[in-house]
């Protein structure tokens, strides 16, 4: 399988906001050949924390053999601009000061990450992708992307995700930045402060991607006479570190707030008049179980999209199922697509 890893460097970005990034960089991954196969471009976009190589993190989809065979369609992924591997980020030298931009990094949203992803489609050639799919947060880029930009694809997946962050939503995001804030080493000067803050949001984090189910079935404790350390206690911590070992605070509280202002209809009239714009053929995948996006907004998204279908995946990991019932999601997308 043949994987080309790059950069675009794409100048200043006049952000949503109001303020101008600048000397924006995404960074990108490519596997298979565009060149070979310019009319069968898989676009995806990644969740929260993941990077731009999705045979990282969803290699029963994206691999050899895989329903996303690099070897049959090209496959493309990009960083989101304010993550941490590679694209723009708080981390990233602000030329105004010579310094990381860490707590001064500006608010971005997902219309500021099409924009920049928009350009590199453009650099990269593709005329139209073939297949534009994202779960989670993935599915705010890519509904925005083919809002933005009419005709970027033929097919459009959206994957447990909704039109507009919810109250819910965004009550985890900022129990999650109060965790974040609590450590006294995010303060703006040290590259890697806030380790503490972060290992204790992407505790809350969990709570919401896995829920009740999950953890009653992969976390129960079978000593009847156990009074500590128990099994549920220690994958927080585990999955804690982990992820504090490749991901820092200042990225992960940048992308909650990009995360809380994902509302379709901002600008548009509302969210029913801009699903109801988007023409492509479109896929829309619920998890009966998800508690952070339930089915009843992935519905909604499918009642507003004109040429839209829904389907429904069953899973007791709840809102993290788009990442592990993969054979479901391969019947269902196989099925939509004719792959």
């Amino acid at each position: 399988m043949k994987v080309t890893e790059g950069n675009l460097l794409i100048g200043d970005i006049k952000l949503e906001c109001g303020e101008e990034l600048k000397d924006v960089n995404i960074r990108y991954h490519i596997l298979g050949d565009i060149h070979s196969n310019p009319n069968r471009v898989i676009w995806i976009c990644h969740a929260f924390t993941a990077n731009s190589n999705p045979a990282d993190w969803w290699p029963e989809m994206v691999g050899q053999g895989r329903l996303f065979d690099p070897d049959k369609y090209p496959v493309v992924c990009a960083n989101i601009i304010g993550s941490c591997y590679g694209s723009t980020g708080p981390t990233s030298i602000n030329p105004k000061t010579g310094k990381p931009y860490l707590r001064d990094f500006p608010l971005v949203t997902f219309r500021d990450v099409v924009a920049a992803h928009q350009s590199l489609k453009e650099h990269l050639g593709i005329a139209k992708i073939w297949i534009l799919i994202g779960g989670s947060i993935g599915g705010f880029q890519a509904m925005e992307w083919e809002c933005e930009y009419p005709g970027t694809t033929e097919n459009l997946v959206l994957i447990a995700t909704s039109a507009e962050a919810s109250p819910w939503v965004k009550a985890f995001s900022q129990s999650q930045r109060l965790a974040i804030l609590a450590d006294q080493t995010f303060d703006g000067n040290d590259s890697n402060g806030g380790k503490a803050g972060l290992k204790a949001a992407r505790s809350i984090a969990l709570l919401s991607y896995r829920g009740r189910s999950s953890y009653n079935l992969t976390q129960q404790d079978t000593n009847p006479n156990q009074l500590s350390n128990f099994k549920a206690c220690t994958y927080q911590n585990y999955q804690g570190d982990k992820l504090v070992k490749r991901f820092d605070a200042y990225s992960y509280f940048t992308l909650s707030l990009m995360l809380d202002s994902h509302n379709m209809g901002r600008g548009r009239a509302s969210n029913e008049a801009a699903l109801n714009s988007i023409k492509a053929r479109t896929l829309i995948v619920g998890i009966d179980s998800d508690i952070l996006f339930p089915v009843e907004e992935q519905q909604f998204i499918a009642n507003h999209i004109p040429s839209a279908v829904y389907r429904e995946i069953h899973s007791q990991f709840c809102h993290d199922g788009f990442l592990i019932e993969y054979q479901q999601l391969t019947s269902i997308i196989s099925e939509f697509i004719n792959l």
